[in-house]
């Protein structure tokens, strides 16, 4: 039996993982980062867009502040989102940013004078303040107010990663490629590690830990037709599930971006339409702001793929022998703006699709794209109902987005999120609670356990495919679990999923080998990705409601007067072929920003009955407070700076703000 002991185990090398290391690293604590690849080819490399923060510094960004994102987020979440959460989030993404830049991330700049940008179809003329030259440009995106969004060029994630990637090596943090956790160690009520698998040698080995975090990433592959990398399967979540006490939260909250290229499936940053890019049909017409009038192509994600399903539903999309699809024109934007801003867009294009989107519209079409739910954390990312385990990124639900996540606030979320819950994790690590007090012989139970399972898939008989089962599994969430969802399609799914899992306990393997093994790789995997999409597909069945990216035609209407909570997931044993449900009310009246129309998308909701009450109390308490400075007003609305560790309580300076 092979055990390995630290402080900190970190279960994934992304953005999010590697930022909590840090942090770990920097507070005295060893720490180890397990990665299925080289950290430097995680997922967080395909970022294009950029991440939001609220500097302020370009015109278009003037006023923009903390309140304005806080409310831009809360909206874009459909309400769905945990306001104390958002509140330190947007506190902590300026400090961020500047933090990144001090690591080597080479933002985008500002460059003072006259530039000529596109706005809603037109080229005009702004001009920038000399006072902001050379500081951290922004652009805009979907959902936003502002033009909040910090990028590098259109490859954002990259050049984020290189940054966070070399201070962890710098650091001396011990990254351990290709390796994958199968499992947690714990006895029901405390995580002590995991167990791990060598993807070269198959060996086993235990690592126990004082604290453990997942920060694993989304569970795009359960659809066909995704933006995520192969990775991203979403295991890390199913370690959570599979212990049959760690909850998830809103996993039927699936976000599908709307620009992809049709038919692969890869994104085209949402940099696109922010730059002026703009949505066109088969008859060359943009058709937008004929749905949404105000925001058009900037609308939030789900209510702008929504509006491209709707127009290619009546019949105005472009025929192809793959399908219909839309087209994507930035060829206004220029050459110039192309080949300096949106490079990667440009090589994809050539690449993938033989064209050059400064001369030809790019086609495209909604696809799955980001996972909302994940493992319910408490604010300060502990995950509920098993202590020692954190979980942290897309991996989790410590619930940022809601419903619905605003373009740029993920790849935020990585760092800022990374930055947050890596203090709350070290201040565990230190804390009595943190102690290790773990048994040889639950060690070994668990490692036996899991090369049993190992065993029996090398060993046995079974006839069923894994490889099969995926594709089925793939097939199903991506024709019953999409963008438009009905009771009809979403029990079809159940049922057939369902069936699926109980297959799933039949896998047979033609190849035996127990090191290197994709085979056996995915028999493993498939099982508990079953899982994941029943959490999804049952989740969605069950809410009767349409919120955020979770839209029902059935019950097209956001219903908060029963559907204002969380929904979360467990999964008590492997007899099960079915979720636990159970829900998490959301408080109407401790909210900053009680329910009310996005500003986008329809009016069309069921008033939770304590809403008018709370507006009431809100609008007492701004008028008590007369002309006091924005932050006495919402300490007094919502008070949050206890929950943010010491180090990032400080305000963010603005260029012209004096308070």
């Amino acid at each position: 039996m092979k055990i390995a002991y630290t402080d900190v185990l970190v279960i994934g090398g992304g953005l999010a993982g590697l930022r909590l290391a840090i942090a770990a690293q920097r507070r005295g604590h060893e720490a180890i980062v397990l990665s299925l690849v080289p950290p430097k080819r995680s997922h967080s490399k395909a970022a294009q867009g950029g991440m939001q923060a609220s500097l302020g510094n370009v015109i278009k960004g003037q006023g923009d502040n903390e309140d304005v994102h806080f409310e831009d987020t809360v909206r874009g979440s459909d309400w769905g989102a945990d306001q104390d959460v958002v509140r330190m989030f947007v506190n902590t993404a300026p400090k961020a940013v500047r933090e990144l830049a001090a690591w080597g991330v080479p933002w985008s700049r500002v460059n003072q004078g006259d530039r000529v940008v596109v706005i809603n179809g037109q080229k005009v003329t702004i001009t920038e303040k000399a006072a902001a030259h050379g500081t951290v440009a922004q652009r805009d995106f979907g959902g936003t107010k502002k033009w909040r969004t910090c990028y590098v060029s259109d490859g954002t994630g990259h050049a984020m990663l290189q940054a966070v990637g070399d201070h962890a090596i710098g650091d001396g943090i011990a990254i351990h490629e290709r390796t994958e956790a199968i499992a947690l160690i714990h006895d029901g009520h405390r995580c002590h590690g995991a167990v791990v698998r060598d993807l070269i040698t198959g060996e086993l080995w235990a690592h126990v830990a004082k604290a453990t975090v997942i920060a694993s990433g989304g569970a795009g592959r359960l659809y066909r037709v995704t933006t995520n990398a192969v990775i991203c399967e979403g295991i890390g979540m199913a370690l959570a599930l599979e212990t049959g006490v760690a909850r998830l939260g809103n996993m039927e909250a699936v976000q599908f971006h709307p620009t992809t290229i049709f038919p692969a499936g890869i994104l085209v940053t949402e940099g696109c339409r922010g730059d002026g890019g703009l949505l066109k049909d088969a008859a060359g017409h943009r058709f937008m702001p004929d749905y949404e009038p105000e925001k058009k192509e900037l609308a939030s994600r789900d209510v702008v793929s929504r509006r491209m399903e709707e127009h290619i539903r009546a019949g105005h999309g472009v025929k192809s022998r793959f399908g219909d699809h839309l087209w994507l024109d930035i060829t206004l934007l220029g050459a110039a703006h192309i080949d300096g801003k949106l490079r990667e867009v440009k090589e994809i294009c050539q690449h993938f699709l033989g064209i050059d989107p400064s001369r030809d519209f790019i086609p495209v079409r909604p696809a799955q794209h980001y996972s909302m739910g994940g493992i319910r954390t408490d604010a300060r990312g502990h995950a509920r109902g098993l202590k020692g385990l954190f979980a942290c990124g897309e991996a989790a639900c410590w619930d940022l987005h809601g419903f619905n996540r605003l373009g740029g606030n993920s790849v935020a979320e990585t760092v800022v999120a990374g930055m947050i819950v890596g203090e709350n994790m070290a201040d565990f690590v230190e804390s009595a609670a943190g102690e290790m007090h773990v048994s040889t012989a639950l060690v070994r139970e668990c490692l036996e356990t899991e090369q049993a399972k190992l065993d029996t898939l090398l060993d046995g008989n079974g006839t069923e495919s894994g490889a099969e089962l995926m594709r089925r599994m793939q097939d199903i969430m991506t024709d019953k679990v999409g963008i438009f969802r009905t009771g009809e399609l979403l029990h079809s799914a159940v049922e057939e999923l369902q069936g699926l899992l109980v297959r799933s306990r039949r896998i047979g393997l033609r190849t035996r080998r127990p090191g290197a093994n994709p085979e056996l790789v995915t028999a493993y995997r498939v099982q508990k990705m079953l899982k994941l999409a029943l959490c999804v597909a049952y989740g969605a069945l069950q809410r009767t409601e349409s919120r955020g990216a979770h839209f029902r035609e059935d019950y097209p209407r956001r219903d908060d007067a029963n559907w204002l909570k969380r929904t979360l997931a467990t999964w008590h044993d492997d007899f099960q072929t079915l979720p636990t449900l159970d829900y998490e009310a959301l408080d109407v009246n401790s909210m900053e920003l009680p329910p009310g129309w996005r500003g986008y998308g329809a009016r069309n909701a069921i008033e939770h009955p304590a809403t008018a009450g709370r507006v009431a109390e809100i609008d007492a308490i701004r008028s008590a407070f007369g002309h006091a400075d924005r932050f006495t007003v919402q300490q007094a609305l919502m008070p949050f700076d206890h929950l943010i560790p010491a180090r990032f309580r400080g305000r963010n300076a603005r260029l012209g703000e004096t308070s």
